[in-house]
């Protein structure tokens, strides 16, 4: 399974390192293997954006503002909300 974060990944941040072992927690107790790369907020703005996302099993919406980009953020959201995507904004 593949859940792309959609954030800026900050190494300071105690709760992006409690995202990823929260993850790999459920992961576990499922018994599946899961891949959560994050995904960096500017590279949203970019004209693939779309096809890279679509890679994705489901997506998660960090909470972290400020983004590097908000329209980024906006961007991976309005994916997920129009093609009715597994979603899940904290």
């Amino acid at each position: 399974m593949r859940i792309g974060i959609i954030g800026d990944f900050n190494p300071a941040f105690a709760s992006h390192h409690a995202t990823n072992a929260a993850f790999q927690h459920v992961a576990r107790k499922l018994g599946i293997g899961i891949e959560t790369p994050w995904i960096p907020t500017p590279r949203l703005t970019e004209p693939d954006a779309n096809d890279s996302l679509s890679l994705f099993d489901g997506l998660l919406a960090t909470p972290g503002s400020p983004y590097e980009s908000f329209d980024g953020m906006l961007r991976g959201i309005e994916f997920a909300r129009t093609r009715n995507w597994p979603f899940v904004g904290t």
